[in-house]
């Protein structure tokens, strides 16, 4: 067995100029990459406002680079990961950083990572993530990656902690008025974006019951900040403790693009978003259009009758509010980082045979409306017929009824009706389970193994699924006639 120590590296930076976005949400991946088992260091450049400390605290390994220019950058960087050893990944979230310093660093890697929000130089990597809404996304990195590299696009890989999953899940409805708003505009805020919303409020605070501002430790201006606090209902946060608890209560948020969009949207509560900075103008024009957010994709320098604007019509009219809200919550689901990481140190599915204490959780499953939809039979089972289906089935020598698991958690059902040399797949996944890509692949590579003399798997899928369609095919299914068939290979 192979038990050299699995490490990731990260090269990213944040500073009082450019904010902390790149390294948060590197860290967000690293942290879900560390429950899998690997080794977490990142390389980051000593600027005033640095999070190097920040990321020291949560366990991270850190070496703190010096660099005047990109051919120190890259020796710098060359000599880090080789005092570090072996590297699995080597990821790379920085504006200032491409293929140059990928090629001259790749050596020292056995895989790249990029990490991109604009797509305007080229990268040598083996993978790269793009998390934007951006019109036309397929093909802005046409000829500015190698023919080999793989890309993930999209808010469906938006990286935010599992917190933001988690206050999805447990939101209040919203109705369309404003009681509490959140005012962030990221870590340093380098231009004064909350003392401008903080002006814009001041006319409408006798009608909100709380205004949470939450500024970051490499904002310049806390002090300001707390001083425009004053006769408004607000609690400030420097920084927050809990930023998808304070969206999840927000009835609106004020603030800039970047990751913060995702939060919003993921959380659902509505967004008047303002863009800060330059890389932040596509992907929110994109939001705005896309009716996920409405704002100005730039506003520099901030202006604060502008922000009273847009906040005086928001507040009037509720039915928007509710409408954003629900095209945002549609848009980000808070599993990016875990497909991501997925694709970076996949978890392997396990499969068992199913037992006779599985009976109630496998009829609520094949009852859920999202599984009776796909089904051949669509209708709902009662329990009784349900419980003497399964138990003819564990006692039928032809059939195999198996629970897919990752991590401990049940995925999906996957049923083999076995009549050699062929086999009948049936295969849902579990209503609510975080079960991504590979499901339909793996459990034909366990009958392959457990039941070397079935030579080909049959799957019949109706013809307007084109979800299932497209998995079978993913997995290496081929059309025949009305059924889609895996020929396994002969050992």
């Amino acid at each position: 067995m192979n038990c050299r120590p699995l490490r990731i590296v990260f090269r990213a930076d944040a500073s009082t100029a450019i904010g902390a976005g790149h390294v948060v949400r590197c860290a967000t991946l690293a942290s879900e990459l560390a429950t899998r088992g690997a080794t977490i260091h990142f390389l980051c450049r000593t600027l005033p406002g640095d999070y190097c400390a920040w990321l020291e605290a949560r366990g991270f390994g850190v070496t703190r680079l010096s660099a005047e220019n990109l051919d120190e950058e890259i020796a710098a960087s060359r000599a880090a990961l080789a005092a570090l050893g072996s590297v699995a990944w080597l990821v790379v979230d920085h504006y200032g950083l491409d293929a140059r310093w990928e090629r001259a660093l790749r050596p020292l890697a056995e895989r790249l990572l990029a990490i991109d929000d604009t797509a305007d130089r080229p990268h040598d990597c083996d993978l790269l993530l793009d998390q934007n809404l951006v019109s036309g996304a397929a093909g802005r990195y046409a000829g500015l990656l190698p023919p080999r590299a793989e890309c993930l696009l999209g808010p469906r890989h938006a990286l935010l902690p599992p917190a933001f999953a988690a206050a999805r899940a447990g939101r209040h409805i919203r109705d369309g008025e404003v009681r509490r708003i959140l005012v962030c505009f990221g870590g340093s805020d380098p231009q004064g974006h909350t003392l401008a919303a903080l002006d814009a409020l001041r006319a409408h605070a006798g009608r909100l019951a709380r205004i949470d501002v939450v500024v970051g430790p490499a904002n310049p201006a806390r002090t300001a900040i707390a001083a425009a606090c004053q006769g408004l209902p607000t609690v400030l946060h420097c920084p927050a403790e809990d930023m998808a608890g304070l969206l999840a209560e927000a009835d609106l948020a004020i603030g800039a693009g970047g990751t913060m969009n995702w939060e919003r949207a993921c959380v659902g509560v509505p967004a008047l978003a303002f863009g800060i900075a330059e890389n932040q103008r596509l992907v929110l024009e994109a939001m705005i259009e896309g009716g996920y957010a409405v704002g100005t994709p730039q506003m520099t320098p901030p202006d604060p009758a502008g922000i009273a604007a847009w906040l005086a019509a928001l507040l009037a009219s509720p039915p928007l509010l509710r409408g954003l809200a629900e095209r945002g919550r549609a848009l980000v689901d808070g599993q990016g980082a875990r497909r991501v990481a997925d694709r970076l140190l996949p978890v392997p599915i396990v499969f068992r045979p199913a037992r006779q204490d599985d009976c109630a959780a496998l009829l609520s499953w094949r009852n859920h409306p999202t599984v009776r939809a796909v089904s051949h039979d669509p209708a709902e089972i009662e329990a009784a017929t349900h419980a003497a289906w399964l138990e003819r089935t564990l006692g039928d020598p032809h059939r195999l009824l198996l629970i897919a698991e990752r991590q401990g958690e049940a995925i999906g059902v996957v049923r083999f009706d076995l009549d050699a040399p062929e086999a009948l797949i049936s295969v849902y996944r579990v209503p609510g389970s975080t079960a991504c890509g590979g499901l339909i692949r793996a459990a034909s590579d366990w009958l392959a193994g457990q039941r070397p003399e079935v030579r080909r798997i049959i799957a019949e899928v109706l013809p307007d699924n084109a979800a299932s369609l497209a998995a079978f095919h993913a997995a290496g299914y081929r059309d025949s006639r009305h059924t889609l068939v895996l020929e396994l290979e002969t050992p």
